[in-house]
Parts: structure tokens; C-alpha cells; sequence
């Protein structure tokens, strides 16, 4: 014994500690005399005068073996050590080290429970093994959950899972609720009648969506997430019934991208999906017309579709610009500083638009024209502002072919047609009948005696590019007819209609429901099948929507892969 030891009235006037752990897990499953003796043990443990058993059970007013009896309990609950039974000597443990409750379970303490869970069973078609009715009984003896509302969670787990019903589900569902403290009757009660009125929500959720079984755990969690973050259960609907078909985690990838709009309620939703939808079928449909597979249209909406239409860009202005920018080989950046430059220019409302690209069709016509007499000239758009500069100096598309005809053996055409136009303007000639004889061999300067090498090689390349573009624009104009015969006709307008669609709704289903994604296949397979054959009628085949190049090696470039120069130039 230590040489120095507390008064009897410091040691009255301190504190005997018990952990959270007994209160919370062992004190509920104790009758009171169990409390009583743990108590009053532990409280001894901090005296240091000496006390027996025997006078604990007298002053407890027990018989010593009933004090015994229940330090055995304790012993198999696992929070003492009997180290003495004669005399007795105790041991105490700490909680949180302690294994559980006593292993022997007791079969009349569950008879009654036992008889209720068989019974919920048998509603379910069910018959429990007797290990898993083994783990269910531990659960009852480790975790103070009383019995009755364990009976509520397996009853509510048999409503829900049916055939399906697992002993792990119901395990499952009563830990997650030990975890939230929940352990009454009661408490259970109310947070299953929450699920179920969520039951109803989910259900709801899931027939928009097309999903067909019970809700799950997760689904549940899925809800309560949405809820905690603010947005309302209409608004949860209206994201559904934009899907149509997909899983929950489609839709939770929707509602999580509203919320980091700040958008949480029913209207608020309605009318962003509205506006989503229509800009994703725009970003889709000019994707289609600039051959860019547009997979997610979510980044095109934010970067380009918005801006296009705050700006008063309609669907219909755009794909006619697209499909100017088609012609130009624009991507979706190039198209974006089109319509730039054509807003800053106030060109915006439907009509202006459709002036616009039918200037700029006829435009790109007599570029190709200029292209078949001169060779390769770049198509840019500062080549095609050029032509409307031209044609603002009152230059009709007859002054500029000849302009073009005689600059055919420049290196660089376009300036040197410039320089020709800029001249007769000065002239006043605006008709080829008007060109002063003296100016009739102008095309060009004719070439000294002696060229440099730099000037041969500039004239060589130029003979070169000539040549192939000419080859080019013929196998162009053969897929040009292939493709006007075709549109023609009903049955491949409609057939290709609903190929065109089948892509868009498929990438979109790639993206947000990929479990659709096969229903989606079957229908474009059909479409593209109803095409196949409208396209046997009319005697074409894929092939001829394809430009027809004389050399395949090149196609018609004059370059292979490589970039070495083809052997076909002149062949």
C-alpha cells in the first residue's frame, strides 16, 4: 500500500467515471440490482480502505450469492475478471475492450421474438438458416435495440424485398439505425414511416425513368442527399421526365449539375431543362452538320449554344451557318468566331442569316470556279471576304472569271487578281467587251529570259496545285449529283431523317442511359436499314456519296500519308 492515501471525505467528494460504452450498450440489457452491483464495484476499485464482498452485499442489501450470479454475468459480458470466487475478487475491465454480451443466449429471453420473426417469415416465403438466425440474436445481444423494433425492421424489410428477403438486409438496415442512435419502437417507427412516405417519391422517380424493381438502400440515400442540398421533389420529377429512360445515377449526375447552378425548385428546374433540351438538340444538330461527334453536349451548352442564343441566334440561323462552316472545314471554335463577326455586324434575325449564307453560297460557287481555272486557292474566310469586297466594286461574277483567267499562271492568284480588279475599277471597266485592247494581254507579265530558281520552283508548285485541284473538284461534283438524286426522294429523306435522330438520341444515351443505349442501337439499325434499301431503288450505293478520286493513294492531293509527293501527278 502506498504511505499516503485520500481523506474519506475527499474520496466521497470526487468522482467514480463510467464509460459512454456501458451506458449505451450494456446498461439497457441489465436489470437494476446488475447496475447496482457494477456500480458499486467499480466504485470501491477507487477506495483504498478495505471492503469485502460480503459487506457489499449487505449494504446493498443482496444475498452474496446473487452477488456472485451477476459478476458472472458481467464476467460474460466480457467487463470483469472473477479472479476469487472464495473469497470473491473482481476484476474490472475496460468497456470499450469488451467482446459483447454474454455468448450462452438465452433461448426463453428470444422465445417470444422468435415466434413474432418466424411468423414475418413465413409471409415471405422464407425460412432462415440457423446460423443466420444465430447472427441475428447476437445483434440483439451486442446492440441495445429492443426487440420490437427490431421486429419492425424485419417486417418493414419483408414488405419491401419479399421473395428477396436476406437476413443481411435486415441486419443491414437495424445496424444503420443503432448508428443513428435509433433504438425504441418508437424511434424506429417514425424512420421507417419516413422511408415509406420516401417509398412513394422513389416509386414515382423510378416509373418516370423506366426502371423497373423495388427501391434499394442507396436509392434511398440518393434522395435524402438531394433533400439535404435543397432541391425540391418536383424538381427531382421534371429532371426525370427530361431523362425519360436512364438509372439513378444518371439523375444524380442532372440534380448535382442544377445544384451547382444554384437551382433547387420545381419551376426554376422546369424551365432550365426546357432551355437545356433545346440547346443540346441545336449543339447536336450543328455538330451533325459540321461532322463533329458531339458525345457530351453539356461543355458545347456552356461554351458556345448559350452565348448564341442570349445573342438571338435561333436553331434553324445556326445550322444554315454550319452548314456554311461545313464548306469552310470549321470546327466548332471557327463557327463561334463566324458568328462574331457576323453579330458584330448586326447580322442576327432569320432573314439576315439566310441573306447572309446565300451570299456566302454563291460566294463559295465562284470560288469553286475560281479554283477550277487558277488551281489550288485557299478557302478561308479572308479569300471569301475578298470576293465581296469585289463585288462591292460593282464586279459581276462574269469580270471577276476573267480577272481570275488571267492571273491563271501567277504564283499567288488572288492578289494578282486583286491587282487586275483594282485597276479596271480605277478605269471605270466593268464588263470584259469594256478591257482596252491594250490591256488584253494582261494576264501576266510575260517572264524573263532568265528565272530564278525560287521563281521555276514557285511556278512548278503552282502548275502542280492546278492540276490536282481540278481532279479534286470533278470527283467532288460526281458525290454532289449522288447526294441531290437521294434527297430527293421521300423514302430516303425519311430514312435518313431518323438515322440522324437515332445518332443524337444515341450519343445522348451513351452519355446519361447507357442501359438504353441497346433499344436505341436496335431502332438506328432499322432506320439505317430503311435507307439501305431506298438507296437500292434508286440504283446508289454508299460509295457514290463518296467523292471518286483518280489516284487513291493521294486522294487527289498530289501527297501521300507521309508526306512524300505522289508518283501520279502526270501519269
Amino acid at each position: 500500500m502506498s504511505f499516503s492515501s485520500f481523506s474519506k471525505d475527499f474520496a466521497e467528494s470526487s468522482f467514480t467515471n463510467v464509460e459512454n460504452s456501458f451506458i449505451t450498450k450494456y446498461l439497457p440489457e441489465a436489470n437494476g440490482d446488475a447496475v447496482r452491483v457494477y456500480l458499486y464495484g467499480l466504485y470501491l476499485c477507487g477506495c483504498s480502505q478495505e471492503f469485502d464482498a460480503e459487506s457489499a452485499a449487505k449494504l446493498l442489501k443482496l444475498p452474496l450469492k446473487k452477488v456472485v450470479e451477476i459478476y458472472t454475468f458481467w464476467e460474460e459480458c466480457g467487463l470483469v475478471q472473477i479472479l476469487s470466487r472464495e473469497p470473491l475478487f473482481v476484476e474490472y475491465l475496460p468497456v470499450s475492450a469488451a467482446i459483447g454480451k454474454p455468448k450462452p443466449i438465452r433461448p426463453e429471453k428470444y422465445a417470444e421474438f422468435n415466434r413474432e420473426l418466424y411468423k414475418l417469415l413465413q409471409k415471405a416465403g422464407k425460412d432462415f438458416r440457423p446460423f443466420e438466425l444465430q447472427r441475428i440474436l447476437e445483434f440483439l445481444e451486442n446492440n441495445p435495440m429492443e426487440q420490437q423494433a427490431f421486429l419492425l425492421v424485419a417486417e418493414y424489410c419483408v414488405k419491401k424485398d419479399g421473395a428477396r428477403l436476406s437476413s443481411s438486409h435486415i441486419l443491414n438496415k437495424a445496424e444503420k439505425l443503432v448508428r443513428e442512435h435509433k433504438y425504441t419502437y418508437e424511434q424506429v417507427e417514425g424512420d421507417l414511416a419516413d422511408y415509406n412516405a420516401h417509398e412513394k417519391e422513389l416509386s414515382r422517380i423510378f416509373t418516370l425513368l423506366g426502371i423497373y424493381r423495388k427501391p434499394q438502400d442507396g436509392d434511398y440515400l440518393l434522395l435524402e442527399k438531394w433533400t439535404a442540398a435543397g432541391f425540391e421533389t418536383g424538381a427531382a420529377y421534371a429532371c426525370a421526365e427530361t431523362l425519360k429512360k436512364g438509372s439513378m445515377a444518371t439523375l444524380d449526375a442532372l440534380i448535382s449539375e442544377l445544384c451547382e447552378k444554384k437551382i433547387f425548385s420545381e419551376a426554376d428546374a422546369r424551365e432550365y431543362l426546357e432551355r437545356r433540351e433545346e440547346l443540346a438538340d441545336i449543339v447536336f444538330k450543328v455538330g451533325r452538320k459540321l461532322g463533329v461527334k458531339v458525345q457530351n453536349p453539356r461543355p458545347y451548352i456552356e461554351e458556345y449554344a448559350e452565348k448564341w442564343s442570349e445573342r438571338g441566334y435561333d436553331g434553324e440561323s445556326l445550322v444554315l451557318v454550319a452548314s456554311i462552316g461545313l464548306r469552310l472545314s470549321y470546327g466548332f471554335s471557327e463557327l463561334d468566331a463566324l458568328l462574331e463577326e457576323m453579330y458584330r455586324l448586326g447580322i442576327v434575325d432569320g432573314d439576315g442569316v439566310r441573306a447572309y449564307c446565300a451570299d456566302r453560297d454563291r460566294q463559295l460557287r465562284l470560288l469553286q470556279s475560281i479554283q477550277s481555272v487558277c488551281g489550288v486557292v485557299k478557302k478561308s474566310q479572308a479569300t471569301l471576304d475578298m470576293l465581296g469586297v469585289w463585288r462591292s466594286w460593282n464586279f459581276g461574277d462574269e469580270m471577276i472569271l476573267e480577272a481570275a483567267h488571267r492571273s491563271a499562271n501567277a504564283a499567288s492568284p488572288i492578289p494578282y487578281m486583286n491587282k487586275l480588279l483594282s485597276e479596271w475599277k480605277r478605269l471605270g471597266v466593268f464588263t470584259p467587251d469594256a478591257i482596252p485592247e491594250a490591256q488584253t494581254p494582261i494576264k501576266q507579265s510575260a517572264p524573263s529570259a532568265v528565272k530564278s530558281e525560287a521563281a521555276i520552283a514557285a511556278d512548278a508548285r503552282s502548275e502542280r496545285e492546278r492540276y490536282y485541284a481540278v481532279r479534286r473538284e470533278r470527283a467532288m461534283r460526281h458525290a454532289e449529283r449522288a447526294i441531290a438524286i437521294a434527297e430527293k426522294d421521300e423514302e430516303y429523306r425519311a430514312a435518313e431523317a431518323a438515322r440522324k435522330k437515332g445518332e443524337i438520341e444515341l450519343a445522348k444515351a451513351e452519355m446519361y442511359s447507357p442501359e438504353t443505349a441497346e433499344a436505341l442501337k436496335a431502332e438506328l439499325s432499322e432506320a439505317l436499314a430503311r435507307r439501305s434499301r431506298a438507296l437500292a431503288r434508286l440504283h446508289l450505293t454508299e460509295r457514290d456519296f463518296e467523292p471518286r478520286f483518280e489516284c487513291v493513294k493521294c486522294s487527289d492531293t498530289g501527297f501521300l500519308p507521309n508526306g512524300q509527293a505522289c508518283d501520279c501527278y502526270r501519269k
